[in-house]
């Protein structure tokens, strides 16, 4: 990362960002981390109303059934070129077995097709671990 960038962190555990802080500090990085610990719609939400952005990369890991809500925040706080990279899309093949039907299934299952549909983006599915979607805002 260029010396003026920063990474803008949104986490709900206290307990492992602060585990993590130190990992951050052997890095040499924990001045470039912006942490907001609360829940993550909520700080997009703040983010956006802040005008804050545009970023260059964002990364999806968080609560399954809410990804179309942090995919549709996250694009309108990335730059033009910006990529988000949302993980856990292919959820163990499970998003492939129309007999799964649980919540974090079927919001998975429905977000992909989305994200391969959205004219905002262009889009790969990397089939490599659990299947990560990387879409590129245009």
């Amino acid at each position: 990362m260029p010396a003026d960038s920063k990474l803008v962190c949104l986490d709900v555990s206290k307990e492992f960002t602060d585990k993590a802080r130190g990992y951050w500090a052997d890095g040499g990085v924990a001045g470039k981390i912006d942490l907001r610990l609360g829940p993550g719609l909520a700080a997009l939400d703040a983010m956006i109303a802040g005008g804050e952005g545009p970023f260059d990369l964002a990364f999806i890991d968080a609560d399954k059934s809410n990804y179309d809500g942090y995919y549709e925040r996250v694009l309108r706080l990335l730059r033009p070129g910006g990529c988000v990279a949302l993980d856990n899309m292919l959820w163990s093949g499970a998003v492939a077995d129309p007999s799964v039907t649980d919540a974090d299934t079927s919001a998975l299952r429905a977000l992909n097709a989305k994200i391969q549909a959205d004219s905002r983006v262009d889009m790969a599915l990397a089939t490599v671990g659990d299947g990560v979607m990387l879409a590129v805002k245009r």
